[in-house]
């Protein structure tokens, strides 16, 4: 119980800035003022966002997947049906096979998701007007921004991107053609041994374009959706993030599918016994697959592609906007100088001290 006596006796009491506390806080003002936290904080920011949301949608990502690989080389329909895919991977593999390559998603996210939104929130906070945020851009410098991030991010990206692929498609092969790869680490370890800086990067150009078009959807739109829904939804408020989110996720799918269908057939191929890939590149397997299977090939699994890459897309602007308001809290009250608190009042309001 706090006393009269004890707090006169107390010297942290008395001289609260020599207090445990005040020091606790100063060294947080260090912290938050640190110039290597603040360089590396968008980065931050944007790799646990994009793992968190990696970890809620990898499910929907392996049956995109699947839909994508079936019927390769043959006209027809095909099952695109998400449901009627999933059901048949968890009747065949278990529920575990909706996570086959989780771990080299979460890699990939490392990678490629870390590096595009740490490198696109430095560039819109570079180039932001001077008094305004990075919503207040104008369309051509956020354009350039977010083809600077995902062009940088795509390539950086790419082992862990094709690892993912392969891991995904991996049962759909025969047994004697399978790479039984034991986890992302493992995939590119192999990749790298095994086909050299080829394998290492295969799908690098696709990938690259893929990643390009899917940023400039998403990276362009989210903050101008929020300005505009912002009289209807309100400023900063979940409901605003969460619609606008899914808006700037659509965009993208919409905007980058057909890429991300020709890097998966070029990032699943394998060599036929005479050591000849089916594809030459990007635009080989652009002609191969329209005179095959017909100009919608490009869009099969559309709207599963839509359900996988809109729900991501949200819940990584979501995170990421939670992220930086509960950091930017935190920072509002770290560094007060102990002098400047009524001591008194506190113990005044909370008799439980």
């Amino acid at each position: 119980t706090w006393t009269h006596d004890t707090f006169a006796e107390d010297s942290s009491l008395r001289n609260p800035e020599k207090s445990p506390t005040a020091h606790a806080m100063a060294g947080a003002t260090q912290i938050k003022n640190n110039p290597v936290w603040m360089a590396v904080r968008p980065f931050v920011i944007g790799g646990v966002s994009a793992c968190t949301a990696t970890c809620c949608i990898q499910p929907l990502d392996m049956v995109k997947v699947r839909i994508q690989l079936m019927g390769e080389g043959k006209a027809g329909a095909v099952n695109s049906n998400p449901v009627s895919v999933a059901s048949m991977i968890i009747k065949e593999e278990g529920v575990g096979g909706l996570y086959k390559g989780l771990s080299a998603g979460i890699l990939r996210q490392l990678t490629y998701g870390m590096s595009r939104l740490g490198i696109f929130q430095a560039l819109s906070e570079k180039f932001k007007p001077e008094g305004k945020t990075a919503a207040d851009l104008d369309f051509k410098t956020k354009l350039g921004c977010s083809i600077c991030a995902g062009g940088l991010g795509a390539l950086i990206g790419t082992p862990a991107d094709a690892a993912l692929v392969r891991m995904q498609a991996d049962s759909t092969l025969p047994l004697a053609e399978r790479r039984g790869y034991k986890n992302g680490l493992d995939a590119m370890f192999r990749m790298a041994t095994e086909e050299g800086i080829a394998g290492f990067f295969s799908g690098a150009t696709p990938t690259i374009l893929r990643g390009l078009a899917i940023n400039i959807g998403m990276l362009t739109t989210y903050t101008s959706y929020k300005k505009a829904m912002a009289p209807y939804l309100g400023a900063d408020t979940q409901s605003n993030r969460f619609f606008c989110g899914a808006l700037s996720g659509w965009t993208a799918a919409t905007a980058s599918l057909p890429f991300d269908f020709i890097k998966t057939r070029l990032q699943k191929q394998k060599p036929d016994s005479k050591g000849v890939l089916p594809y030459a590149g990007v635009a080989d397997c652009f002609a191969k697959t329209l005179a095959a299977e017909g100009p919608l090939a490009f869009y099969k699994g559309y709207f599963t592609y839509c359900i996988r890459i809109t729900p991501h897309i949200m819940l990584t602007w979501v995170f990421m906007d939670n992220v930086k308001a509960f950091l930017k809290k935190k920072r509002s009250h770290v560094g007060t100088p102990m002098s400047q608190i009524n001591i008194g009042k506190c113990i005044a309001e909370n008799p439980a001290i």
